[in-house]
């Protein structure tokens, strides 16, 4: 198997910063992994994703996305094979579902048939029923059904790698949790290496096949939510668990599920 993404002492300060929002950072993502980026407000998370497709510089160290250091890669060119989805989504409000899904494969030149296929494909893998919704503008979505579009126009041109920058952190929980079961099952599908970032300890242990904790931009663990959850590597993700222990047992002692606690 491949290496999908490599960080090599790389860090990030930025102007006027006191200290480094990412800090001398070294890890290896396999191709085909689903890994979570987990950590509070201000740990670093989405600065280190953002360095993947250079809508950050690192200030230090180098980065490889396929084997190939992404500094000799123009950057529109890097982010047109990167899928990225954000909480805010940002379709364009103008444009049906089926124009916001096709606009990096136009950009690509693909054929209107062609597009037209991928569009159908992709929302039936959102479960999305085409004929329903291709024509539909965004005003006409709920929060849940523009997240699915959000994901489909990322995954449109068929990226090998996606990153997922906190996606369902402004959707209800119940949609939350079906969103998170359809990423799992677009992952075992499709294959693909995705980085997702969450400061939600369930999501990152639930969607992760492995979990990166991270902390004033220094990674503290980096391993199999199993192995997390049985053998924290310091104190501060110790607490973390416990946390997310505690917070389990309360909500079953009071007959929710954690992502219905008040």
């Amino acid at each position: 198997m491949s290496t999908a993404v490599e960080f090599i002492h790389v860090s990030k300060r930025f102007e006027d910063a006191a200290s480094d929002a990412v800090e001398d950072v070294s890890f290896s993502i396999e191709e085909g992994e689903l890994v979570t980026i987990l950590g509070t407000s201000g740990c670093g998370k989405t600065t280190l994703l953002r360095m993947v497709n250079s809508l950050i510089r690192p200030s230090a160290g180098s980065i490889k996305v396929f084997d190939k250091d992404i500094s000799s890669t123009y950057p529109v060119e890097l982010r047109r094979q990167i899928g990225y989805v954000i909480q805010q989504i940002g379709l364009f409000p103008h444009m049906t579902v089926r124009h916001n899904i096709a606009t990096v494969p136009k950009i690509l030149g693909w054929s209107k048939d062609k597009i037209d296929a991928r569009v159908d494909e992709l929302l039936e893998m959102v479960n999305l029923a085409p004929d329903e919704f291709r024509d539909r503008y965004p005003s006409q979505l709920s929060g849940g059904q523009q997240q699915r579009i959000g994901l489909a126009r990322a995954l449109a041109a068929d990226p090998k790698l996606m990153l997922l920058d906190e996606p369902f952190g402004a959707i209800d929980a119940i949609n939350r949790t079906v969103l998170q079961d359809e990423l799992i099952n677009i992952h075992q599908k499709s294959r693909k290496t995705f980085l997702f970032v969450t400061h939600d300890i369930l999501e990152a242990l639930k969607l992760g096949t492995r979990v990166m904790v991270m902390d004033k931009g220094s990674i503290r663990q980096f391993d199999t939510p199993s192995e997390i959850l049985k053998n924290p590597a310091d104190d501060y993700v110790k607490q973390l668990m416990d946390s997310f222990r505690q917070g389990f047992a309360f909500a079953l002692e009071r007959g929710m599920g954690p992502g219905e606690q008040r």
